[in-house]
């Protein structure tokens, strides 16, 4: 099915395109006669109908219109022909009918004055203008008049006239004093819409001398003013019997009581009033009324409802204004003005009158030879209006007859026209508030189709939204228009598209696979034309991230991204705004690619930020609220109110919470008096509490101050307020922290705290302090003293307890009972040692002591504990005694025993106890002394190698410096390392303990050995030291070696030997990691004995060696120094570092008999001394 439209054939659009509209009419109207085809003259433009022209300037009646050929224009006035060639100061603009009158150089605008009309006249007919009525603009001075000054009673009403003389236009009026300061208006003091001035009642402040009328002419700009009224307002408590006496009622300005009364209207008169008013303009309907108290008006339609949209209140209600009246708008409406002492309404009956409007309009009509149409004139109003016709500019019924014309009231229907049927029609209607007047022509021609829209045009759309293709077109007879997509495609069907009557095709929703080609064609009788439009469909522009509603503090700094997504061929610009608007231009604000910084954020800041993201098709917009918080602004307003002697109500205006709601108030104090400049806290109240009832003391002068708390934290304090000064009073509490002790054995001091200045509660404070003995009968001694903090009684006894109380009290009087406490007079020393001390000695290093504890009249004083002095006398294995620094361990309280740790083993020792109290040490028990057993020893001092030779080396060594005891032996353990750092056998030697040097001998030459020495008692075997030391290498041998390593021979067979060592080290490490064991070693696992079984650390045994400590660079005696010494606390290592155990016999030279079994291990790559280059002969030494 082809889809085809005829212009006679209507096309309605939905709501849903209602968007559409506005595009499509103005296509529409778009569809005219084309200037290169003859048409009758058409007015595009011309003056309004009621010209209001300013005196002062040159007159212009605009009237231009189109046509083909070009129009002539002519001008009636009044009714009659104009001919301007005979006015020198008209003239008439070329190819146009605008006239321009030149009064600026001569003449005046009042002799314009009148009705004119404008005729545009061609071949095929006239058009005509509306009537344009030219009248001056008008602003006349006030007429002179005396005004006396109006004395009236406070209280009665008032209206001061205005009465502007009559301008043209109306003049806007307004009331000003001679300051040119508008008058305050209120619901009492209004002005009404006629420009009067209403006093509803007038007050004592209404007295002054310049009241003055303004009227202001828009039109020439000009500000006319009435003389000055003087109001003069008086009470009647002011006439003295004189004035009262002399003047009579007659000279006030009425005669109405100032007194109370119910309202009464001022405007308009009477119960009811009638108001006419044209449809389309604003009903303004107005009320005022006067009364004491001031009258309040209300307004109500009594047949209806006022219309929601339309309906405003002006002047405090006492206007009430309808705009866009219409006909549904007539009724009553009833104003009602109301007091405390009654209410008194008015009746408008409103009447809406229509001056003629349009319903349908003549449109131009282009028709081909032999074609029919009708021209419709059809208009409402109120009355009906008159419809009358004109051809030409002549009233239809006497122009020349038409055949194809025939005329039914407000419609032409034309029937088989011809040529000669162009012409213009005029339609007017009519009635007594109005007229409208439209031309509209008919043109007869025959033109085959034109498409005006420019070919391969490029239509550019958004998926998802309407397309519409434009295909502009003229043809007489109207041609029909069909659609195509693509170059063999088939006419576009009507259910899925919309065909205008414009020729426009809109694709009510467009995609992707709505690109293409589309083509136009126009068709009627006299031919054809087509034109290709072209469509492509673009992806949305869309924000994939949004800004995000944002907290932030002020002076901090806020970011808001937006990413934008969007087609590829399109460039979209990102534009950022605030509160609707453009950013603020400050440097503050940075803008890059997908984000909006606002650094130091204001409150000015806070707003709603929109991201809008704008290509040449669409634009998309996403918006973020930023609140800017910060702590609250300070409270201010401070006021003092019910001021009590012990209470004051406080009260205060919260400052800005600065968008974070305030949760709190803290209340602080100063005492002006006491404590200047420094402030104390008094209470906190909740944040929606802006009062506090605040307790006081007496004797303060008090200021406070409120800080505001929020989220955020707490403001500045506000203003402090004013000062308040409680009555003194006395004291409320007595001081704090009373005690008594001697400072002396014969004296009592008591001490406390003294009250502050706050505490005191008046002027004069002492204090009353009041003692006697606990256990006496005697009476209390009383004695007041100075605003101190502590008294001293002599001659008391030592250390006898005593009731102490203080009491407060200043000019008022005294403080509260006070409350008693116990004390004690001064200390003296303890007189008894305590007896029968007896130690009991656990161990080498701890010792328990027993006393017996002393009377406590003895001690004199509070117990503290007791005191042990013990020192070191002599040593159990030389007897020689020396002085010890006496040590001293104090045991709190009343313990009657306690353990002396860190005693020296094998020690003599001497101690004694004595008591303790505040005062010092009582006297010394007698002495007790107590002898601590046998321990291990240290290890010895140092230890050297000496002498080495081919087989033998010589050790020396230094006794243990703490011996702890008394030496049994020295224990000395040592092993061969071979060159690739594996330990050979471990041999066990016994020394005597006198011995301080010994060798060994039968050793191998050029071997590392390593020692490991220590000494024993019989509570067993101490710290160990180790050495390292290398046999001497035989000289013969020596310079054998270098000899045959000179040998050409040698090297070769060296080199043979080295490769076949290095096969068998390969083969001994594979069957070794396989668990082989070797002979010896085998018949140690068949023959274990407890003693030579590998030693662990945790045992005390000896495990494999390692030199992971004792072949670093020598720190703590791994390396031998320059004397071959070393020195105890240089060496930690012990011989449970080293190998696996021996079992065999020593000759008594020391040499070394029996089988071994050795556990070998490779040491670490670090240097040691023995690591020098080995000849040939030690290298297959050290494998055998």
């Amino acid at each position: 099915m082809q889809l085809k439209i005829m212009m006679p054939k209507k096309k309605h659009l939905s709501a849903g395109r209602a968007p559409l509209i506005l595009f499509l009419c103005q296509m529409i109207s778009a569809l005219e006669v084309p200037l290169d085809l003859v048409q009758p003259p058409t007015i595009t433009q011309q003056s309004p109908k009621d010209y209001i022209i300013d005196p002062r300037e040159n007159i212009v009646i605009q009237c231009e219109a189109k046509g083909k050929p070009p129009p002539s224009f002519s001008w009636t006035r009044n009714g009659t022909h104009f001919d301007i060639d005979k006015d020198p100061l008209v003239t008439m603009k070329s190819g146009s009918g605008t006239l321009t009158v030149n009064i600026m150089s001569e003449g005046k605008a009042e002799t314009y004055e009148g009705v004119y009309q404008c005729t545009a006249r061609n071949e095929r007919g006239a058009a005509i203008s509306n009537n344009i009525v030219i009248r001056p603009s008008r602003s006349p001075l006030w007429t002179k008049e005396k005004l006396e000054r109006i004395t009236l009673r406070n209280g009665q009403s008032l209206v001061l006239p205005c009465r502007p003389p009559v301008g043209l236009p109306p003049p806007i009026i307004f009331w000003m004093d001679n300051s040119f300061q508008r008058l305050p208006q209120s619901e009492r003091v209004s002005q009404g819409l006629n420009g009067d001035l209403y006093f509803s009642n007038v007050l004592p402040e209404d007295t002054r001398e310049d009241y003055i009328c303004y009227a202001r002419f828009n039109h020439t700009q000009t500000i006319q003013q009435k003389q000055p009224i003087s109001v003069k307002v008086i009470s009647v408590d002011e006439l003295n019997d004189t004035i009262a006496a002399n003047l009579s009622d007659t000279e006030f300005y009425g005669a109405k009581s100032h007194r109370e009364r119910p309202p009464t209207f001022l405007t308009p008169e009477g119960n009811a009033s009638r108001k006419e008013e044209l449809r389309g303009n604003v009903l303004s309907l107005e009320c005022i009324a006067e009364g004491l108290p001031t009258p309040i008006i209300y307004w109500i339609k009594e047949d209806g409802t006022l219309p929601i949209n339309r309906t405003f209140y002006r002047n405090f209600k006492k206007t009430l204004q309808i705009v866009q009246v219409t006909e549904a708008d007539s009724g009553n409406y009833q104003c009602i003005a109301k007091n405390a002492l009654g209410a008194i309404h008015h009746i408008i009956s409103v009447t809406v009158k229509a001056a003629p409007y349009w319903i349908i309009a003549p449109q131009n009509l282009v028709l081909s030879p032999g074609e029919d149409g009708t021209l419709i004139c059809r208009a409402n109003g109120n009355p009906k209006p008159r419809i009358s016709w004109l051809l030409n500019g002549v009233l239809i019924e006497i122009a020349p007859d038409d055949p194809s014309r025939k005329i039914d009231g407000d419609t032409i229907i034309f029937s088989n026209v011809q040529e000669r049927s162009s012409a213009v029609y005029q339609c007017n209607a009519s009635n007594e508030y109005g007229y409208l007047l439209a031309n509209a022509f008919v043109n007869v021609l025959a033109e085959p189709p034109r498409i005006f829209t420019s070919a391969d045009t490029l239509y550019q759309v958004i998926a998802n939204r309407p397309a519409l293709l434009d295909c502009a077109f003229f043809g007489s007879p109207l041609p029909t228009i069909e659609w195509f997509k693509g170059a063999k495609g088939s006419a576009l069907r009507e259910d899925i598209y919309v065909l205008h009557e414009n020729g426009t095709l809109e694709i009510p929703v467009a995609q992707k696979d709505s690109t293409g080609t589309y083509t136009c064609v126009a068709r009627n009788k006299l031919g054809m034309a087509k034109n290709d439009i072209h469509l492509e469909i673009k992806d949305p522009t869309r924000i994939i991230k949004q800004p995000e509603y944002a907290v932030v503090q002020r002076g901090s700094t806020v970011s808001f991204e937006c990413i934008v997504k969007h087609d590829h061929t399109l460039i979209p610009t990102v534009t950022w705004l605030k509160d609707h608007g453009e950013l603020p231009s400050d440097g503050r604000f940075t803008v890059d690619k997908d984000h909006l910084v606002v650094a130091d954020v204001s409150d000015d800041d806070g707003g709603t930020y929109t991201c809008v993201a704008n290509t040449t098709l669409d634009s998309v917009s996403a918006s973020a609220v930023l609140s800017v918080v910060d702590v609250p602004n300070p409270p201010f307003d401070l006021e003092l109110t019910d001021q009590l002697d012990r209470s004051v109500q406080l009260s205060w205006t919260p400052g800005d919470d600065n968008n974070s709601p305030i949760t709190k108030f803290i209340i602080e104090y100063e005492d002006a008096m006491h404590e200047p400049g420094l402030w104390h806290h008094q209470t906190e109240v909740p944040g929606a509490q802006t009062t506090a009832q605040l307790k006081l003391s007496p004797y303060v002068n008090y200021s406070f101050r409120v800080m505001a708390v929020n989220s955020l934290g707490r403001s500045l304090p506000s203003e402090a307020s004013e000062q308040y000064l409680t009555k003194a009073a006395e004291p409320d509490k007595n001081p704090t922290a009373v005690e008594g002790l001697g400072s002396e054995p014969d004296n009592l001091v008591i001490t406390w705290k003294p009250l502050n200045g706050f505490e005191s509660n008046g002027p004069g404070l002492q204090y009353k302090v009041s003692w006697r003995q606990k256990d006496g009968d005697d009476e209390w001694t009383s004695m007041v003293v100075a605003d101190v903090s502590k008294y001293i009684v002599s001659g008391t006894p030592t250390f006898v307890p005593y009731l102490i109380k203080v009491q407060a009290l200043n000019d008022a009087g005294f403080a509260p009972e006070p409350a008693v406490v116990l004390g004690h007079s001064g200390e003296d020393l303890p007189m008894v040692a305590p007896g029968n001390v007896h130690v009991n000695v656990v161990n080498s290093t701890l010792a328990e002591v027993h006393w017996d504890p002393v009377p406590l009249k003895s001690i004199r004083g509070h117990l503290q504990g007791y005191r042990i002095y013990y020192w070191k006398a002599q040593s159990s294995s030389t007897r020689n005694r020396r002085h010890i620094e006496k040590k001293i361990l104090t045991f709190q309280g009343s313990k009657t025993h306690g353990m002396l740790p860190g005693l020296e083993p094998f020690s003599h020792y001497t101690l004694n106890v004595r008591v303790v109290n505040g005062k010092g040490e009582g006297p010394a028990s007698p002495d007790r002394v107590f002898n601590t057993p046998e321990g291990v020893p240290s290890a010895p001092s140092s230890l050297k190698i000496v002498n080495p030779t081919l087989d033998s080396l010589t050790l020396e060594w230094e006794p243990p410096s703490h011996p702890n005891g008394i030496l049994t032996e020295y224990t000395l353990k040592y092993q061969p390392i071979n060159s690739t750092h594996e330990l050979g056998p471990l041999v066990d030697l016994k020394i005597p303990a006198n011995k301080t040097r010994w060798t060994l001998k039968n050793l191998s030459f050029s071997t590392r050995y390593k020692f490991y020495f220590y000494a024993q008692t019989v509570a067993g075997s101490g710290s160990q030291i180790t050495e390292e030391a290398i046999t001497t290498m035989d000289e013969a041998m020596a310079s054998r070696q270098v000899d045959i390593a000179t040998q050409g021979w040698f090297i070769g067979l060296m080199c043979a030997v080295a490769l076949l060592i290095l096969i068998l080290l390969i083969v001994c490490f594979i069957r070794r990691n396989k668990g082989g064991k070797y002979p010896v070693k085998e018949k140690e696992d068949a023959h274990a004995d407890p003693e030579i079984q590998p030693m662990k650390e945790d045992d005390g045994t000896f495990g494999e060696y390692s030199d992971a400590e004792d072949h670093k660079p020598l720190k703590k005696g791994s390396r031998t120094p320059s004397d071959r010494t070393v020195k105890k606390e240089d060496s930690d290592d012990s011989l449970v570092d080293y190998g696996e155990g021996v079992n065999g016999q020593f000759n008594e030279d020391g040499s070394f008999i029996g089988q071994y079994s050795g556990k070998k291990e490779k040491e670490p790559a670090e240097g040691n001394e023995s690591s020098e280059a080995p000849s040939p002969v030690n290298a297959m030494n050290s494998f055998v």
